[in-house]
């Protein structure tokens, strides 16, 4: 078994995205967005692909290594992870980890216990997500969800792409951000996205469901 076929190993990397997360947005994020975050997350060297990105070194000595196998077929993977997201935030509301809110948009955030179970989280491999979490968020943030979906495709394609007008992904222009994103209005079902990974398992303590 493969960490991500581990449902436990995806709930505990959400939670912690999510935590990220809350230090940008505290509103929450929708589900196309979350999954793409993730995703970035675990490769984050597809968004940091050149010698000169000024994120790379970081992400290096975090451990990262776009020679992994993980790096070999990034768009088949992106699309068999997505089909876990809608289930696995399920479970999280479930557990009272996540709350939704519907306010024009579904969008998902940590409770208080969340919180407190993303504390807990102290291993290497959580501390080298966390890192990988904080840049992927920082540089895609403002991104439109139109952009941004483009942008995922060219990162898939190897960095080969990029939407015209983005001087470099590190510092997308205040302008990528704009109100017609096509994130889930409330009652409408939330998109699904991505979360491969190919690290160590990160558990979820027992004793929260």
């Amino acid at each position: 078994m493969t960490p991500d076929q581990s449902a436990q190993f995806r709930h505990a990397r959400l939670v912690l995205m999510l935590q990220v997360v809350s230090g940008f947005d505290p509103d929450g994020v929708d589900a196309e967005r979350l999954g793409i975050y993730d995703f970035l997350a675990v490769h984050p060297l597809l968004l940091a692909a050149t010698d000169d990105d000024p994120d790379r070194l970081a992400l290096r000595l975090a451990g990262f290594d776009d020679r992994a196998i993980g790096y070999a077929s990034p768009a088949q993977r992106f699309v068999s992870a997505r089909l876990c997201l809608a289930r696995d935030l399920g479970v999280l509301v479930g557990r009272g980890l996540v709350r939704v809110s519907a306010a024009g948009r579904v969008r998902y955030r940590l409770t208080p216990q969340g919180e407190a179970v993303a504390s807990q989280f102290k291993s290497t491999y959580a501390q080298s997500y966390t890192t990988a979490a904080r840049i992927v968020v920082r540089r895609v943030r403002r991104l439109s969800g139109r952009r941004l979906r483009e942008s995922l495709r060219g990162w898939l394609r190897g960095g080969a792409e990029r939407p015209a007008g983005q001087v470099h992904p590190a510092y997308p222009s205040r302008g990528d951000r704009d109100d017609d994103s096509t994130t889930p209005q409330a009652g409408k079902r939330p998109g699904r996205a991505a979360l491969p990974t190919n690290s160590k398992q990160t558990a979820l303590p027992r004793g929260t469901t």
